[in-house]
């Protein structure tokens, strides 16, 4: 169509002189958005009690003085969701990002950025406007083909969108650029958590018979795709053949950089993809273990000394963790190499992992704090480091299209992470375990899965010739240039 054409690949080619550092924020805008599925947790309760609320007598509903008082003094009525079915919506979420990301890696490469972003916002926000009308009505359905499925397809296709573009306008600092792009995924929820309360509180001031939630998800679908949109017409990608000003490719020791291609075909073929698979995959499951506990564990751990007020303090430190760790550690793999900082992550994580329990035992806050938080930011690291370490192992050209298939290992770190964690605390608790000693088994096996990853890291090797795409190498570079790891060893 015509009137869609401004989405075509060859209307985002960068003309000369154009300023790479406008790329980042038009990144930042995707990422900052769909980093919202990160404080999906604001909606559990409200959720749970949507059909007790409407029945109630407006006097009853005048004595609250804020939707979340009236929340905490309701009890849910029999047909009202239960929180174990509410949480199923950012889990399916989270499966819908990688199967998407998989799924449409490849054309993403094919069609350009713009359009896989515009693709993202629409689906991100209709699945909040559709998810509105299953919650307004009460259909679960709704609520998980809207937020869950069709908002996942956005979250997928709005998080790899920028990554492949980023790492070519920045082949000089690969890990920094996809950093500052991911940093936002992460951040995002310090943005919505706080916004969406607001906004329920907003609407419920307005309609007492109303916790304000259906209003919310239709009021964040319209900001969210406005935000977006910013993203869509800002990108851009460099033309064919472009460098940065002065910059060279050079070999150096610490990075398992290629000068040649891999097709997303033949990637998958590799045992490095699957590798970084089994690396990916244990790291997330890792940091979901403290995630997922982080409030309960910090209260159990040390009741006399944390509160509930404390500990959503915590989370919020743990977020803004999860964030730093992003773009800190991405860029430190610039300088160190990306198998270098996956070292770090797989040797220094089952130490933390140790010291948890350690920290309780000796009632050292400060030290199960300062675990906690190096923790997630290696969570976040994890994620932002990847797409650079496939850039390095396949090339440039296609990616995208590699990184979206990657992603799958979170899909499955979302729904097993979660549900292992809760087992061996179901276990720990049946057989007679205190609160404070419950979490104690999950820090261990979580420190035996980062080992796996460790061992993975080590046998990562050159990608074999074989599997090389014959057309060319990558960023311009002459294909008979060697990699980094053969022309060092």
């Amino acid at each position: 169509m015509a009137l869609l054409s401004f989405l075509d690949r060859d209307r985002t080619i960068a003309k000369p002189g154009f300023n790479r550092w406008l790329v980042p924020p038009a990144a930042l805008a995707i990422h900052l958005s769909i980093g919202q599925a990160y404080a999906f947790s604001v909606f559990n309760k409200p959720l749970t009690k949507l059909v007790a609320v409407s029945q109630l007598a407006p006097s009853d509903t005048l004595l609250a003085l804020s939707q979340s008082k009236l929340v905490g003094a309701v009890t849910a009525a029999p047909t009202d969701w239960s929180l174990k079915a509410v949480g199923w919506t950012f889990s399916i979420a989270i499966v819908f990002l990688g199967l998407s990301a998989a799924l449409f890696g490849a054309w993403l490469d094919r069609v350009g950025p713009r359009k896989a972003m515009f693709a993202s916002a629409l689906c991100f926000s209709c699945g909040f406007f559709i998810g509105a009308i299953g919650i307004h009505t009460h259909q679960y359905w709704l609520l998980l083909g809207g937020y869950g499925v069709l908002g996942g397809i956005g979250l997928g296709l709005g998080y790899i969108s920028p990554v492949s573009t980023l790492i070519k306008w920045f082949p000089d600092r690969p890990g920094m650029a996809t950093g500052l792009a991911i940093m936002g995924f992460g951040g995002g929820a310090m943005i919505a958590a706080p916004l969406s309360v607001k906004l329920m509180e907003s609407f419920h001031g307005m309609n007492h018979l109303s916790l304000g939630v259906t209003e919310t998800f239709v009021a964040l679908g319209a900001l969210y795709f406005i935000y977006m949109m910013f993203g869509v017409f800002t990108i851009r990608v460099p033309a064919p053949g472009w460098a940065p000003a002065g910059w060279v490719p050079s070999a150096h020791p610490h990075k398992l950089v290629t000068s040649r291609n891999v097709s997303v075909d033949n990637a998958w073929k590799t045992p490095q993809f699957w590798l970084l698979w089994v690396m990916l995959t244990v790291n997330v499951t890792a940091g979901i273990a403290v995630i997922e506990t982080a409030s309960p564990m910090s209260q159990d751990m040390f009741p006399t000394r944390i509160t509930a007020v404390i500990a959503g303090g915590f989370v919020g430190l743990l977020s803004i963790a999860n964030m730093a760790g992003r773009f800190l550690w991405s860029t430190f793999s610039d300088y160190i190499g990306r198998k270098g900082t996956y070292l770090v992550f797989f040797t220094l994580g089952p130490v933390l992992y140790f010291l948890i329990p350690e920290s309780q035992r000796l009632q050292s806050l400060p030290l199960f704090v300062l675990c906690c938080f190096i923790i997630l930011s290696m969570y976040g690291g994890g994620f932002a480091t990847i797409p650079a370490y496939l850039r390095d192992l396949f090339g440039t050209k296609q990616v995208g299209a590699i990184h979206g298939r990657i992603l799958t290992a979170w899909s499955v770190a979302g729904v097993l992470g979660p549900f292992f964690i809760n087992y061996i605390a179901s276990y720990q608790v049946k057989h007679g375990v205190d609160n404070a000693h419950k979490y104690n088994l999950t820090m261990y096996v979580m420190a035996a899965l980062l080992l796996i990853g460790l061992i993975c890291d080590l046998m990562v090797r050159p990608v074999a010739e074989k599997y090389a795409d014959p057309e060319g190498a990558v960023d311009g570079t002459p294909a008979s240039i060697p990699s980094t790891e053969r022309a060092h060893g």
